[in-house]
């Protein structure tokens, strides 16, 4: 029985963009080498951390909404507890009324990213 999941890790502050980017890769290939489905990823980017964590003061966040089997959340979060970068993290399962809400907040984001994007093409070019 598959079910849709939303996991959010934070990664240490001390990271390049590169090196965020492989440890993005890294999970999302893991759900699917695992027979799980990305929905939709977003980075949060650098925040501030509501209490210190190792020392930490900031860090990286970044947002994974997947399809997956049960028994693979035990898997993803074995390898959040073993690599060094991630901080923190935490994954739920979505019941019905969440994934409608993760599916609205989706389409409000994308309008907004279309109506910023729109007086930019609307722009004429100076000559």
């Amino acid at each position: 029985m598959i079910k849709q999941y939303e996991t959010v890790f934070i990664a240490t502050p001390v990271l390049s963009d590169v090196q965020m980017k492989e440890a993005v890769a890294k999970y999302t290939q893991l759900i699917r080498d695992n027979g799980g489905e990305i929905v939709y990823e977003e980075d949060w980017g650098l925040r501030q951390l509501a209490y210190p964590i190792q020392h930490k003061t900031t860090g990286f966040y970044y947002l994974i909404e997947f399809k997956a089997d049960p028994t693979f959340v035990d898997v993803l979060e074995t390898q959040y507890h073993r690599d060094e970068r991630i901080i923190r993290f935490l994954t739920v399962a979505l019941d019905k009324d969440a994934i409608a809400y993760a599916e609205k907040r989706r389409a409000g984001k994308a309008a907004k990213a279309a109506a910023a994007e729109a007086p930019k093409a609307e722009e004429p070019a100076n000559e």
